[in-house]
């Protein structure tokens, strides 16, 4: 399957007033190769384990793969994870006809805010709601198996 979307910073908290589902989420990676990540996530009772390929030049699309699998097993695997577990809460928006997934990012990567936007074309046109800030697709920086290994708190300042 393919996945289409586009991520930008957030500049405000206001989208937490528009909020309607909020979920804990702890995930590692087991594979940080540049043309496939393979990644283990819990996200409040459930997890997931999730193969990425390498994204187009854009950065909008790439193919994805995920299964479901118990918390027992994916708490099993972050163990065996590379170094840099991410931690961050969920907070899920609809905004019209799309649901913008918000990440508030914890420990290395405290005080980064980034929001997602799953699209079924990569020149859909969305509504930008006023927290959305500067649009960050393909900026590898970003990628959460990139967090994982140079954390925000390392770099934010050096914009």
């Amino acid at each position: 399957m393919i996945e289409i979307e586009r991520k930008f910073l957030v500049n405000s908290e206001e989208y937490k007033k528009e909020t309607y589902s909020q979920t804990r989420i702890v995930q590692g990676f087991l594979n940080t190769h540049p043309e496939r990540t393979v990644r283990i996530r819990i996200k409040g009772d459930k997890a997931f384990l999730t193969v990425k390929g390498i994204s187009n030049e854009a950065g909008t699309s790439r193919f994805e793969w995920e299964r479901e699998i118990s918390v027992k097993e994916a708490e099993t695997l972050i163990p065996l994870c590379e170094e840099g577990i991410i931690e961050k809460v969920r907070y899920e928006v609809q905004v019209k006809n799309h649901i913008f997934e918000i990440d508030e990012f914890l420990g290395n990567n405290v005080g980064l805010v980034v929001a997602e936007v799953e699209l079924n074309e990569e020149d859909e046109t969305f509504l930008h709601p006023g927290w959305l800030g500067k649009e960050v697709t393909g900026d590898i920086r970003y990628y959460n198996s990139q967090l994982s290994k140079q954390p925000y708190t390392q770099w934010k300042n050096k914009d």
